[in-house]
């Protein structure tokens, strides 16, 4: 899918076993400047250099991780670094991208054909159902059924950008805060022990107020900018009754959703070693199972049904190789916030904790939020969930409140990046690839300042203040 992990594989790979990682307590913020490399590039070349980010994009990925990986080598040693990148690549980056691939080909089989007009009323149901679903399929899973269809509702819209960016925020991001399959932070708490209901219980209020009100507001937007445009008279894709194609990659996709939760609940106690990183036979089966979903939607889906659904392996493509860059450039500063009051990170740490070494319920959600918009947000809840205590009833009890913050500021967060979460920039590709002229890195972040920080302040006083 992308040579950047073998190349960095080949580079470190034959010590990576010997080694133990980074320490975190050593590493100076400066370890972090790959790291922002990365995330300088991802915002700005596409303004400033649009054709050389589009044709070398990957490579400009692999320099910022060889940025780091280079000095880390020349320091630590090809043992340390070998053993960093064999974390962020089979630990982390491997069944990130595997869940993502499967879910991205199968929901790619499903061909919602017909069309209907972007009214306000429509796209906020359609914003409202992708919701539902994000966390019943994951937020990859609604994504990317639903962005295709609404983008050609409103093919015919001058204005049409607002409603990809809200589709962001609930789909991609807010909408799967119900479930551990909805979100990977949710989902590494499920494994760590947190039951799959009590997410339900503990998050259901959050998320249907951050919903309501996001939906209310995009209604309110939506309305006002119809009223303005008026109706345009060319349609490139008039309305027609909606039929559904594909229907065989829905028990697919419930098979994905089977493998997901049969590695949390099947604990076979045997385990692969590979380059140091031991891996569960439950999860050696739910990779496979997913690889295998991926490989019979793409060989029982009729050809004819992914050219019209305009399928390509474009926006997976982009995902896969910068994420494999972030996942191995965000390494120091994953070290750091893990070496808690030890590493240079300190001062930052201690701020989620009052005078009495109580937790403070709203530091966790913002920290946890504003980390997770920059750095995956799947490892950023792991610091924070071992920081606050790490054992699973003893945050599913006296530090509910505590876990819920550090829950619902890993999920909700994700949205006020493109690099938050995997599935933005997937929409992000999708959208353009379609003629939608999506703002850039930094004109996303004013949409997500402007609406949701005020949103997450609200939130702060409702239910993380007490």
């Amino acid at each position: 899918m992308t040579k950047l992990p073998i190349l960095l594989f080949l580079s470190c790979a034959p010590l990576a076993a010997q080694a133990a990682g980074l320490p975190g307590a050593e590493l100076s913020l400066a370890w972090g400047l790959p790291f922002v490399g990365i995330l300088l590039s991802i915002a700005l070349c596409p303004l400033f250099l649009p054709h050389f980010w589009h044709h070398h994009f990957g490579k400009v990925s692999a320099f910022w991780a060889l940025s780091f990986l280079l000095p880390a080598v020349a320091l630590y040693g090809t043992g340390v670094a070998g053993s960093v990148v064999a974390h962020a690549l089979l630990e982390e980056f491997l069944p990130f991208i595997i869940l993502l691939f499967a879910l991205y080909t199968v929901s790619g089989g499903i061909l919602i054909s017909g069309n209907l007009h972007g009214s306000p009323r429509l796209n906020t149901g359609l914003l409202a159902l992708g919701t539902l679903c994000a966390s019943l399929m994951g937020t990859t899973g609604a994504a990317m059924l639903l962005i295709r269809p609404l983008l050609r509702a409103n093919d015919n819209r001058k204005h049409n950008v607002h409603v990809v960016v809200f589709f962001i925020f609930l789909v991609a991001n807010i909408g799967g805060g119900l479930t551990p399959i909805g979100d990977p932070p949710l989902f590494l708490g499920f494994l760590k022990g947190i039951d799959f209901f009590w997410t339900l219980q503990h998050m259901l209020l959050p998320v249907a107020f951050a919903a309501a009100v996001l939906l209310t507001l995009f209604y309110a937007i939506d309305s006002w900018l119809y009223r303005q445009e008026g109706v345009r008279r060319i349609d490139p894709t008039p309305d027609s009754p909606l039929r559904v194609e594909g229907k065989g990659n829905f028990a697919l996709l419930a098979v994905i959703v089977f493998a997901v939760l049969l590695s949390g609940l099947w604990k076979p106690g045997v385990s692969v070693s590979l380059l140091g990183v031991d891996t569960g036979l439950q999860d050696l089966v739910r990779d496979g199972l997913m690889l295998g979903c991926a490989a019979l939607s793409l060989w029982m889906t009729p050809k004819a049904v992914r050219e019209r659904n305009e399928f390509d392996w474009g926006p997976i493509l982009e995902v896969a190789k910068l994420f494999a860059g972030i996942f191995v450039a965000m390494a120091p500063a994953i070290a750091i916030l893990r070496a808690g009051t030890e590493g240079a990170l300190a001062p930052l740490v201690r701020t989620v904790t009052d005078g009495n070494g109580a937790p403070i319920d709203s530091m966790y959600f913002w920290l946890s939020g504003a980390l997770s918009s920059f750095l995956d947000n799947a490892p950023t809840y792991l610091v924070f969930f071992n920081l606050a205590h790490g054992d699973p009833a003893h945050m599913m009890g006296p530090m509910a409140s505590t876990l819920m913050a550090i829950s619902a500021g890993a999920v909700f967060m994700g949205a006020n990046t493109y690099i938050g979460n995997a599935p933005n920039f997937m929409v992000k590709a999708i959208a353009e690839s379609r003629g939608v002229r999506m703002p850039g890195f930094f004109g996303y972040m004013l949409w997500s300042g402007a609406i949701l920080i005020p949103l997450f302040v609200l939130m702060t006083l409702l239910f993380f203040s007490l």
